[in-house]
């Protein structure tokens, strides 16, 4: 009887939740406009309410006293600002408006757990620019079943896991005119299955190549990072994360699978890069084939690990090799990301490369006085050049999402990797430093 109660309320819960609003338009002028919400920097988000400023940001907003009401103001800060929308599970197309009447603005946009959506947009004055993307939402609970993603505890508070969508602004001078949110249906999701070298991370200076991977598509398609630090083949499948992808996906969908790091870590008779990591890749492939998607299996990145001649070597054993036997004999999608890595940090070499890594002295991040020296996991700089061989390894496979990534799209060679001071990301204010587990 107990049964059927929690049944039945899990049912009445995901219908209530079914019928929450969906389309949102919000403005962030002075002035009123004919089908948006107006919002003020004294907007704080309630659940309540279901929308606001969030995490104690507050932005300023500036009156242009322009003819277009839409765009005759915007809101801005000199740090970054979050806006949170409660919003259920799906794919949401995006429209952010952003510039100024008199002066030039900067802007850069990440998403739920600091997904990068648009890096360094540049407006000059009395020029605006609309920013168009689709995000992916998503509830640890799994539709039509009593069941849920069994989180880890950082993860209790993960933006991705919560029931709104929430964006972060920032850089030079954002400057942030209407922001618009309508659901769609039927477009083409690519799931990723991984550990801490894939995931969204949540805190700086720690970042992933998942996270990164948005800011090169077009809109029409949707990234839903269901990664997490520490994981392996078998605990993903476990902490029925597996049965949460599997439960959402749609024929014509991805799942991109990156694992090595932690699985190699399980040492059970039947373990093994040969034994169970390669039966549960097979696993991951075929139930994926069986929904319809598309499987891609991706080898594990490099640890920055060197020899006396500045040659990586090779931390990983047999798992990058497995991945490709399986690959061969089950006519994958392979993308060698663990020999894009070798050529990366050699191209950076030995002392270089740690700008990558989150490698820095004490006291470098708010709240963290001991030095950080972790040779597995990247900062937003080395996640980026990651995600740029994530784009090389869909080119190379001629996958079909190839024609949803941005148009004039340079060509990236991990052996010329993009100068370090050239990217800079601020940091992201909602939370304090951590370390990441999985090294």
């Amino acid at each position: 009887m107990k049964n059927i109660f929690l049944f039945l309320f899990i049912l009445l819960t995901q219908s209530l939740y079914s019928q929450q609003k969906t389309s949102f338009k919000f403005s962030f002028g002075p002035k009123e406009v004919v089908g948006y919400i107006k919002v003020d920097p004294s907007t704080v988000y309630t659940e309540e309410k279901g929308y606001g400023f969030d995490f104690g940001t507050v932005p300023i907003n500036n009156d242009r006293s322009g003819k277009k009401k839409l765009t005759s103001g915007f809101v801005t800060s000199d740090k970054p600002f979050i806006f949170s929308v409660r919003i259920p599970e799906g794919n949401y197309n995006v429209k952010i408006t952003t510039g100024d009447l008199k002066e030039s603005s900067v802007t850069s946009v990440r998403a739920e757990s600091r997904r990068l959506l648009f890096w360094k947009v540049k407006t000059a004055p009395g020029k605006f620019k609309t920013l168009t993307s689709t995000i992916n939402i998503r509830v640890p609970e799994i539709a039509g079943t009593e069941e849920k993603v069994k989180k880890k505890p950082r993860e209790l508070y993960k933006l991705d896991w919560d029931n709104k969508m929430t964006f972060e602004f920032s850089d030079i001078r954002p400057c942030i005119c209407a922001l618009e949110i309508t659901k769609v249906e039927d477009i083409i999701t690519i799931y990723l299955a991984g550990n801490s070298t894939v995931v969204d991370q949540d805190d700086d200076p720690w970042a992933s190549w998942g996270q990164m991977l948005p800011v090169f598509l077009k809109p029409g398609i949707a990234v839903a990072n269901h990664a997490e630090s520490g994981l392996s083949f078998g605990s993903f499948i476990s902490g029925n994360r597996l049965k949460k992808v599997l439960s959402a996906m749609k024929p014509g969908d991805y799942l991109f699978m990156e694992f090595g790091h932690n699985d190699m870590k399980e040492k059970g008779p039947d373990d093994g890069a040969y034994k169970s990591y390669t039966e549960r890749m097979k696993l991951f492939v075929n139930e994926t084939r069986k929904k319809g998607g598309i499987p891609v299996i991706v080898s594990p990145a490099n640890r920055r690990t060197f020899e006396e001649n500045g040659k990586v070597t090779n931390s990983l054993g047999d798992y990058p090799d497995a991945g490709r036997k399986v690959a061969k004999e089950l006519n994958v999608a392979f993308i060698d990301l663990n020999a894009m890595t070798k050529i990366l940090y050699e191209a950076l070499g030995p002392e270089n490369s740690k700008k990558a890594f989150v490698i820095y002295p004490a006291n470098s991040f708010p709240g963290e006085p001991n030095a950080l020296n972790d040779n597995t996991h990247f900062n937003s700089y080395g996640a980026y050049e990651l995600a740029k061989c994530i784009i090389e390894g869909i080119k190379a496979n001629n996958l079909g999402i190839k024609k949803y990534l941005i148009k004039g799209l340079p060509l990236f060679n991990p052996s010329k990797p993009d100068p370090f001071d050239t990217f800079s990301l601020p940091l992201s204010p909602h939370s304090p430093v951590v370390i990441t587990p999985g090294n």
